[in-house]
Parts: structure tokens; C-alpha cells; sequence
């Protein structure tokens, strides 16, 4: 498989899986900034992270590994308990947006993760040097989509009528 199909299913792998289960895409958005967050703090590749100081065997490659698996458990927790939340036709329609974000978020962090060469190999691709070229701009505009949604997409409850 050549490294640009490799990145096209990268982006488009997680916007038909949340699509197809009703996921809350925003939410599932915000869980890989978590991850993001966590692999900084806690299995980042510098000396300083938690891992490094709890082991010092680990090998590079099982770094990358640990790396990725700490970027993707907050999204993959969040899938599982967000299967089938997007209820109505709208919603799902709607929900591709931040769906979107994710498929893109997905593959910005976690290519550099990846082990031994591959990075550089779908780094090459010419898909992914136009991504890095737009990345500033396209991360904001999904982020506030998916902040927009998280935040529309929350159930309102009736009001209550004073029962005399």
C-alpha cells in the first residue's frame, strides 16, 4: 500500500467509523487533545516524562508505541461510550464536520509517532505537505466546530411547569 493511501485512510478512516457508529465527533476531538496532552506529560520521548523515569529500557520503537497508545486510549474510551449518542438525521449529517477534525487530528499527531521510518516516508507525500502547510489554520477552524458542537449537541431538558 503506498504511503499516500496509507494517509488518505488515516483521514478518512475516522470520519466513516464515527460517522457510521453516531459518535460525538467533537467530543472524540477533544479526547485526542487529551491524548495529545498526556503523551506530552506522561510518555513524551524526553528524559522528564513519567515512563522514562518509572523504565529506563525502553526501546525507541516501544516508545513510539506506548506514545501512540497513550495519544489514542482517551479517543478510543470516549467511542466506546459515546456509541450511538448522534440521534436525528440532522445531527448525523452535522456531525461529519467535527468528524472531520478528528480524521485530520488523527493523522497530524500521530505520523511523527510512528516507528522507525515511516514518519519521513508519508511525511513525503505531497497530501501531507499541503496539510502541514494549512495545519495552523485547519486545527483552529475544528476546534472551534468542535467546541461549537460539544457544546450544541448537549440534551436540553424541558422546563418544568409548576404543578399546583
Amino acid at each position: 500500500m503506498s504511503n499516500e493511501m496509507i494517509l488518505i485512510l488515516g483521514l478518512a478512516g475516522p470520519v466513516a467509523l464515527l460517522t457510521i457508529l453516531r459518535i460525538n465527533a467533537a467530543m472524540v476531538f477533544l479526547s485526542l487533545c487529551l491524548g495529545s496532552v498526556l503523551v506530552h506529560f506522561v510518555a513524551g520521548s524526553g528524559s522528564n516524562s513519567v515512563l522514562a523515569l518509572m523504565s529506563s529500557e525502553l526501546t525507541s520503537q516501544n516508545s513510539s508505541l506506548l506514545q501512540l497508545f497513550v495519544l489514542f486510549l482517551p479517543a478510543v474510551l470516549t467511542c466506546v461510550f459515546m456509541l450511538f449518542s448522534v440521534h436525528g438525521q440532522l445531527k448525523v449529517l452535522l456531525n461529519i464536520l467535527p468528524a472531520l477534525g478528528v480524521g485530520l487530528l488523527t493523522v497530524l499527531l500521530a505520523v511523527p509517532m510512528l516507528p522507525g521510518k515511516m514518519p519521513y516516508q508519508i511525511q513525503s507525500v505531497g497530501l501531507w505537505q499541503q496539510i502541514s502547510e494549512w495545519q495552523p489554520l485547519l486545527v483552529t477552524v475544528f476546534a472551534a466546530i468542535s467546541l461549537f458542537f460539544a457544546w450544541s449537541m448537549r440534551r436540553h431538558h424541558p422546563a418544568h411547569k409548576d404543578s399546583k
